[in-house]
């Protein structure tokens, strides 16, 4: 089957900056897909996420690796082989906690393969400490099954060359025939010998099968080692072509001379726009003082135009009464000239009155 795919998710990733082993680095501009990895063949997990065509995470999974959550939609996992500490922002914390119990789960399952393999190997190595001394020679050496008479009895043929001292079979079969302890002793001895038998066969089978194992992963190595064979080729080749890089270098070192000057004066110019803005805060902090006097102004001006109002009418009150007071004077005075004119009338009249009497 080789390697597939067995888990997948969307996530910003970001690589620890290997200068300052402090701030973080994206590696992507975007949330890409990253997915757990299952090589049946070597039995090994990894952790993959590709940025178009470039693999910006390659990290094996190892029984020492730990997944930490830092924060509620960001963890992080140190990768050893890689030298670098990986980074991975979620936009959920569902999903962050569905990658860590994923990263868990594959540990372990990782750790599981490990101590398995390492147990075929001590047991493909090494001969089996259960059978008896001297039976088993190798893992290879095989059991000679037991013959069996025509009665049925059961009856160890023994193939060491020594047979001087070995009893005549029907001495055995006497034996044998008056000693049932001794018939279940070597059956339980040929029952053990038939267990370890399957044991070794089945490690034979495992070893066999790691040999295998082994062959194709040293085949990829050969393979990745001609890869980097033809990559040290290529940058020998790139270094016979210093003078285009020198050159090359010269304009990029320009292009970052320029970039950094263009930076200096964008750099001035937030200055002056800080102090712009510093200034248009003391603009309206000055605003805000005239309209607060401005609204007091308004409210006593209101206040004043009430009372103008007031004043206006009482004026015209006042202007009525005196009207009407001038109206009541002149009245009066035109009744005080009938009545002058009335008394004249009678002086006179008296006066010609004296005079006939004289």
């Amino acid at each position: 089957m080789g390697e597939q795919p067995i888990y997948s998710t969307r996530a910003h990733v970001f690589q620890i900056d290997p200068n300052t082993k402090k701030n973080w680095l994206p590696a992507s501009k975007h949330a890409v897909t990253v997915s757990y990895f299952y090589d049946s063949t070597r039995n090994v997990y990894r952790i993959i996420s590709l940025d178009g065509t470039k693999a910006i995470i390659n990290s094996t999974i190892s029984p020492n690796m730990t997944f930490t959550k830092t924060s509620q939609k960001f963890g992080q996992w140190a990768d050893s082989r890689a030298n670098t500490v990986y980074g991975l922002g979620f936009s959920t914390e569902h999903h962050l906690s569905k990658f860590a119990e994923k990263f868990a789960e594959y540990k372990e399952a990782a750790r599981l393969a490990k101590e398995k393999s390492q147990e075929k190997m001590e047991m493909a190595t090494s001969p089996s400490q259960e059978s008896p001394a001297g039976e088993l020679a190798s893992p290879l050496t095989p059991v000679t099954p037991p013959m069996e008479n025509i009665n049925g009895t059961d009856e160890i043929c023994d193939t060491t060359p020594n047979s001087d001292n070995r009893p005549e079979p029907a001495q055995n079969a006497l034996a044998f025939a008056h000693s049932p302890a001794m018939t279940k002793h070597w059956e339980a001895e040929l029952e053990a010998l038939k267990g370890n038998n399957a044991k070794l066969t089945a490690a034979l089978l495992e070893s066999t099968a790691n040999v295998k194992q082994w062959k194709q992963q040293l085949a990829a190595y050969q393979e990745e080692a001609e890869r980097l064979h033809k990559r040290v080729t290529e940058l020998e080749c790139q270094s016979n072509q210093t003078p285009v890089i020198k050159s090359q270098k010269t304009e990029l070192n320009q292009t970052i001379e320029e970039l950094e000057n263009a930076l200096r004066d964008k750099e001035e110019e937030m200055e002056k726009l800080k102090e712009e803005l510093e200034n248009m805060n003391d603009l309206m902090e000055q605003k805000d003082t005239l309209t607060q006097k401005l609204e007091e102004t308004e409210l006593r001006s209101r206040v004043l135009e009430e009372q103008l109002a007031g004043a206006e009418q009482r004026l015209e009150e006042n202007q009525e009464e005196q009207e009407n007071f001038r109206k009541s004077l002149r009245t009066l005075l035109e009744l005080l000239d009938g009545k002058i004119f009335e008394l004249t009338e009678l002086r006179d009249t008296l006066a010609r009155l004296i005079e006939e009497a004289s």
